[in-house]
C-alpha cells in the first residue's frame, strides 16, 4: 500500500489543528475546506446538525440532511436545517444520479449494515463524496487486542462492544482497498493523529493506518467529469 497516492494535494499540518471556540470536530474544519461556497449538499447520517450548520454558516452551502434518530432530526430543525428521517442502508436508491455537488457521510459509514452498498450510492448520487471515520488499524486498538484481548475504547470508539453502533469494524487502508474495487478516485485525504493533527501525506499509507486515529477522504468517481 505504500506506493499508493490520492491525486491532488492533501493536508499536510503537522501543528494541531486549531479548534474554534465552537467547539467544531476537527474532521469538520477538515471538510469545510474541501466543500465549495453555494455547493449543494447531501450530509448522511448528520446527528444533530454541526457539519451543516457550519457549511451553511461559513460557505452559504444548500445542504439537505438524512438522520436515523428522532433526537438528531429534532435538533437539526431546531437550528434551521432542512432534514428528514431516514436509514442509509434503505433510502439511497430513491436519490437520483448527480443529485448533488457534495455528499458528506462523518463518522457514520462503519454503523451501516452494507457499507460498500452505501458508497456506491454515495458516488453516483455526488459529484464529489466526503467520508470521516474511526480507524480501527490504530496502534492502540491492535494493543487492546493484542494484550488483553478485548475490543478497545477510545475516544473515538467510546461505547463497549455490546453498545456500539460501529458493526463494520474498517481501517484506512481497508478503505483504500474498497475505494479501489469500486473505482473510486481518491482526490485527497488526512489522516489524523489521536491529538486531531494531519500527519504528512509523504508517510507511507501503512504509517497512516497504524499511527491516524480517524481517517477523512475526498472521492469522485473515475471518468466521470469535474
Amino acid at each position: 500500500m505504500s506506493g499508493a497516492t490520492p491525486h491532488a494535494r492533501p493536508w499536510e499540518a503537522t501543528e494541531a489543528l486549531p479548534r474554534e471556540n465552537t467547539g467544531a470536530r476537527v474532521d469538520h474544519l477538515l471538510m469545510l475546506d474541501l466543500v465549495p461556497a453555494g455547493a449543494r449538499v447531501l450530509d448522511i447520517g448528520c446527528g444533530d446538525g454541526a457539519l451543516l450548520a457550519l457549511l451553511r454558516d461559513r460557505s452559504g452551502i444548500d445542504g439537505r440532511g438524512i438522520e436515523l434518530s428522532r433526537e438528531g432530526v429534532n435538533a437539526c430543525l431546531a437550528k434551521g436545517l432542512p432534514v428528514i428521517q431516514g436509514d442509509a442502508d434503505t433510502d439511497l436508491a430513491n436519490y437520483p444520479d448527480g443529485a448533488f455537488d457534495v455528499v458528506v457521510m462523518s463518522q457514520t459509514i462503519q454503523a451501516t449494515r452494507q457499507p460498500r452498498e452505501v458508497l456506491e450510492h454515495l458516488l453516483r448520487i455526488g459529484r464529489h463524496v466526503i467520508i470521516s471515520f474511526p480507524n480501527f488499524g490504530h496502534w492502540r486498538v491492535r494493543t487492546e487486542l493484542a494484550l488483553r484481548g478485548r475490543m478497545p475504547v477510545t475516544d473515538l470508539m467510546p461505547d463497549a462492544w455490546y453498545e456500539t453502533a460501529n458493526i463494520h469494524h474498517c481501517t484506512i487502508r481497508d478503505f483504500v482497498v474498497l475505494c479501489r474495487l469500486l473505482g473510486a478516485r481518491i482526490e485527497t485525504a488526512a489522516a489524523l493523529d489521536s491529538r486531531g493533527r494531519a500527519m504528512r501525506f509523504a508517510l507511507p499509507w501503512w504509517i497512516w493506518n497504524l499511527f491516524g486515529a480517524q481517517g477523512v477522504f475526498l472521492l469522485s468517481k473515475q471518468g466521470r467529469d469535474k
